[in-house]
């Protein structure tokens, strides 16, 4: 961002990071370290559930890609980014038959009833991949902001966030990230209401413009929307920051906190994804989104959208190193049940993710590609195990982990240059046909295997016997 007011943005950041600190709580509970309790042992109601679930899910990488997809394919791409938002719902519906019919307290949980160490390890190798390209994704996003003030201001920037971000929740682990939550995602309404303003009142900005952006049924932007629709059944499960606030309030507490953040997560992403629409018709000549919208709106934009990916990817940060402690500690076991175990996990996590970023690569997609289509693997395990209480075989659920993760590295190997495969045996051209390909592939094959594994008619009990 070259037209960004460096000294007014470190000092925006800075009273940020001070104010987080402040409301970090030192704990002194595991309950209130892993699951976000006071030390009475109260849990979080439903405005703060709520308020903590929508700030981490505007993740600074999924704010970018919102505006991307809305300047390159239009209206049809915020609406397909949009669809993503709609596993609040299934992860709600998801956590609530886990709780209340299958009477466990967390994912692995089941899977270690009903698939064995071989359903754990395959989940917990999914979601540690995520978590740290959440850590890896959020700071890229970082140091694109400060890019255009040169190389060592980015770097700088990076680590300034990364080591801030830890420190507080090292402090108060999940519960100082549902405090800090509320706080950031007032700066961040703040500063994205903001800059809708300016683009509304641009001279350019035309609704029916941005309502016709899509007008090709073919559009890139509509086959994304079918990837989105097919993938938001598995899509939660596979993100420990959403599932684990489903298990740490009571019932009612719970499906308040999910269904409030599904309208108001999925209202935010949209309205940041037509920033991207609008950018993409009144300067497509600009090639880029960021750029776009600096030449359209000028200075004021620049430190608002500054404001906004960064205080995003601040919040998503925090998140991620609790339940990164939580996923090493709580469900693998690796370490006593306390907030100095706790507190390794999350270095590790971040050391992790800051090797990633300065391992060379600067692709957003590469973060997530591999785990999110990799989580398909899942889709058959919520249908027949979780909804149908199906026992199925662990071989099904091992042979459909492989044939997820490996869609999901030939499709990364595909969009990457590195290998042509899909393209010369289906003839497809544009990355998200060939993702809509492999998804479905995915899906077919994963539930012919569970249907092949499946031993008898649905339980009504605990879903079935230990595998």
């Amino acid at each position: 961002m070259t037209n960004l007011n460096l000294p007014l943005l470190i000092a925006v950041l800075v009273a940020l990071a001070a104010a987080s600190f402040a409301l970090s709580p030192r704990v002194r509970t595991a309950d209130g370290f892993f699951r976000g309790w006071s030390d009475t042992g109260i849990a979080p109601g439903v405005l703060t559930l709520t308020l903590s679930q929508v700030t981490t899910w505007i993740f600074a990488r999924s704010l970018l890609n919102a505006g991307i997809l809305g300047y390159f394919y239009g209206i049809a791409g915020v609406l397909a980014y949009t669809a993503y938002y709609g596993s609040f719902l299934t992860g709600w519906m998801v956590v609530d038959r886990l709780r209340y019919h299958h009477g466990v307290d967390s994912v692995q949980a089941f899977l270690r009833q009903h698939f064995g160490r071989t359903g754990t390890w395959c989940y917990n190798l999914l979601i540690g991949l995520r978590l740290l390209s959440e850590v890896f994704a959020n700071l890229l996003v970082v140091g694109i902001v400060f890019a255009g003030t040169g190389a060592s201001a980015g770097t700088a920037a990076i680590v300034a966030v990364a080591l801030a971000t830890l420190l507080y929740s090292a402090s108060g682990g999940l519960r100082a990230s549902l405090r800090t939550d509320t706080l950031q995602l007032g700066l961040l309404a703040a500063a994205l209401g903001a800059l809708l303003v300016l683009a509304v009142v641009h001279p350019q900005f035309e609704v029916a413009a941005i309502a016709t952006s899509s007008p090709v049924l073919n559009d890139p932007g509509w086959i994304l929307l079918v990837v989105a629709l097919l993938q938001v059944l598995s899509y939660p499960l596979h993100d420990p920051v959403m599932i684990d606030r489903g298990f740490i309030a009571d019932r009612i507490t719970t499906r308040r906190s999910f269904l409030h953040a599904f309208w108001l997560a999925s209202l935010c992403i949209f309205a940041f994804g037509l920033l991207g629409v609008f950018a993409g018709y009144a300067a497509p000549e600009t090639g880029a989104f960021l750029p776009a919208i600096e030449r359209l709106l000028g200075a004021p934009a620049t430190l608002l959208l500054a404001i906004t990916l960064v205080v995003s990817a601040a919040s998503t940060m925090d998140s991620v190193y609790s339940s990164s402690a939580k996923l090493a500690v709580v469900d693998m076991g690796l370490g006593e049940r306390t907030a100095r175990s706790g507190r390794i996990a999350m270095l590790v996590t971040g050391l992790g993710g800051l090797a990633l970023v300065f391992a060379g690569t600067d692709d957003l997609f590469a973060a997530v590609a591999v785990s999110g289509t990799a989580s398909l693997f899942l889709a058959p395990v919520i249908v027949f195990s979780i909804l149908g209480g199906r026992p199925v075989a662990t071989w099904s659920l091992a042979a459909t982990f492989v044939l997820a993760v490996a869609g999901a590295v030939i499709y990364f190997l595909e969009d990457s240059g590195h290998i042509g495969w899909i393209g010369a045996a289906s003839g497809l051209e544009h990355s998200y046909s060939k993702l809509l390909l492999v998804t479905v592939a995915i899906l077919a094959g994963g539930f012919a295997l569970f249907a092949l594994g499946s031993r008898g008619a649905a339980t009504t009990g605990d879903g079935g016997a230990p595998s």
